[in-house]
């Protein structure tokens, strides 16, 4: 018997969110699926903890799930996975001691991405360094009890061709904080706030600038000092990537066409 730590991804379109909720599909309980069928253990045995919670719709290219599992080869474990998932990918295992918590992480990276046309990038690039560093987000976060005081390690903004990518990296965040932070980068990007009004927002004035769609934000990374990931063997998603990308290929031709 092992605890692992297994990266994974999914889009968030095929979920009603991360944690288990009676009556709808989410990622937790899809993981919790696989490794029922794999393992053959009962659910308070496999002991399932994901480090990082993402809402309806938000994508990951690699939020952590830990566990016990009876496979202890780690390649075993992560073809067995991607065998049997169907909007799930495991990207990467490692062993982990019991005790290990996968909501301490050192860092979590988050990449949202916009339009370019019509942005002030400079303009967005301004904005976005104003929640560089602590501050107190309450205007910036759907409230839950927490304290809204905490650091914003970097917020960078990059032109890449015809979009424009927001990177976040902090220890944790709020709920809806980095959705709501990208309306208010997008609002002063598009002409219809400015950096000022941002900055008094986060001063605490009573101003919202909105909620960014969930569907363009993914949880890129979760990090934890001195753990390493190994990537499965060759093969393992099967055809599962090449049939994706082909059906996006489709809808790309579909929609030029118009």
């Amino acid at each position: 018997m092992i605890r692992a730590a297994v990266k994974i991804a999914y889009l968030g379109e095929h979920f009603s969110g991360s944690q288990i909720q009676p009556g709808s599909r989410t990622v937790e309980g899809e993981v919790l699926s696989d490794l029922r069928t794999i393992t053959k253990m009962p659910d308070e045995k496999i002991d399932l903890k994901l480090a990082s919670r993402t809402d309806r719709g938000v994508n990951s290219l690699g939020n952590v799930a830990v566990f016990n599992s009876c496979i202890d080869d780690l390649d075993v474990l992560l073809r067995a996975l991607n065998a049997v998932s169907k909007d799930i990918f495991y990207r990467g295992a490692a062993c982990v001691d019991d005790d290990f918590n996968p909501r301490f992480a050192n860092v979590r990276r988050y990449r949202y991405v916009l339009p370019s046309r019509g942005m002030d990038v400079p303009a967005m690039k301004s904005c976005a360094e104003l929640f560089v560093g602590e501050h107190d987000f309450t205007r910036f976060c759907k409230p839950d009890g927490k304290s809204a005081v905490l650091t914003l390690d970097s917020v960078n903004v990059l032109k890449m061709g015809d979009v424009i990518i927001i990177d976040f990296s902090a220890r944790y965040y709020l709920w809806n904080m980095i959705r709501r932070i990208v309306a208010a980068i997008s609002a002063v990007g598009s002409g219809n706030s400015s950096v000022s009004e941002v900055r008094d927002a986060l001063g605490g004035k009573d101003v919202t600038f909105g909620l960014a769609r969930p569907d363009a934000l993914t949880l890129m990374d979760v990090c934890y000092d001195g753990l390493e990931f190994a990537a499965p063997s060759a093969g393992a998603f099967g055809g599962r990537v090449d049939e994706e990308m082909f059906k996006d290929q489709l809808r790309d031709m579909f929609f030029t066409s118009l």
